[in-house]
């Protein structure tokens, strides 16, 4: 099994300046939801205020991107988070969800040069998705907190 790696380091004045915008999609909430505590608390660990983590729901995984372009057309965030898990059935649904959401983060990222963490998990069984979303260090949310502390170090050296 792999071994997760730390959050990355963060000055302390950047994180306690940072807004972030947290989109979680509500299908699968038992499983959002402990992404979402997992990346919420990260965050706090490293320094973010509650008071500059802006939680969003959307019904499902399908509407994260309309809210993401909603929200970077704001301007307000330094960085968007997007939750959510798409779990395989028995129709092609579960392929047009996970690809579409994805196209369409990423579409709204570039467009408006947000930076947007895309942890959306998409598996073929809900064992999977209890697995990637549990509570411990394998928690997803943890790698979404750890992504965003990463981009706004970096993109915080670029200005």
């Amino acid at each position: 099994m792999k071994t997760k790696p730390a959050l990355p380091t963060i000055r302390r004045t950047l994180a306690a300046r940072s807004r972030i915008a947290l989109i979680r999609a509500d299908f699968n909430a038992d499983i959002t939801t402990s992404l979402q505590q997992a990346c919420v608390t990260a965050l706090q660990a490293a320094g973010v205020p509650a008071a500059r983590i802006d939680r969003f729901t959307v019904p499902g995984c399908f509407e994260i991107p309309l809210m993401a372009q909603r929200l970077a057309l704001k301007r307000k965030y330094d960085v968007i988070i997007a939750l959510g898990a798409v779990i395989r059935g028995d129709t092609f649904h579960f392929e047009l969800v996970a690809t579409e959401c994805a196209r369409g983060v990423m579409d709204v990222s570039l467009r408006h040069n947000v930076p947007i963490v895309f942890e959306v998990l998409a598996v073929y069984h809900r064992r999977d998705a209890v697995r990637r979303a549990g509570p411990n260090r394998l928690n997803k949310g943890l790698e979404a907190a750890a992504a965003a502390l990463a981009l706004l170090t970096q993109l915080d050296s670029l200005s």
